[in-house]
């Protein structure tokens, strides 16, 4: 569980990011936005959705920061607003 907070409190993403995944925290519903984040998967266990949850954002981030023009601000935010909500399950 160590790993997860540090790799949290790693992370760097733009302000305004942060700000709309907060806001997003308030609706978050885990059945549906797992569902969508990993479609024909069982729900996992908070532990178990905040390591996949990490490495979906990273995936997001990557593609974000090469400009690609596959990426996706909602489906980014989506990650990270699950991941925080997974996170604050976790504590």
């Amino acid at each position: 569980m160590q790993n997860y907070i540090d790799s949290l409190r790693a992370l760097r993403r733009p302000s305004l990011m942060i700000r709309a995944a907060r806001f997003g925290l308030r609706e978050y519903d885990r059945k549906k936005h797992l569902k969508r984040i990993f479609p024909g998967k069982e729900l996992p266990a908070p532990g178990r959705a905040v390591a996949a949850l990490i490495e979906a954002e990273a995936q997001h981030e990557a593609i974000r920061q090469e400009g690609a023009a596959t990426y996706s601000v909602t489906r980014h935010l989506e990650a990270l607003i699950a991941l925080m909500a997974e996170a604050q399950l976790q504590s």
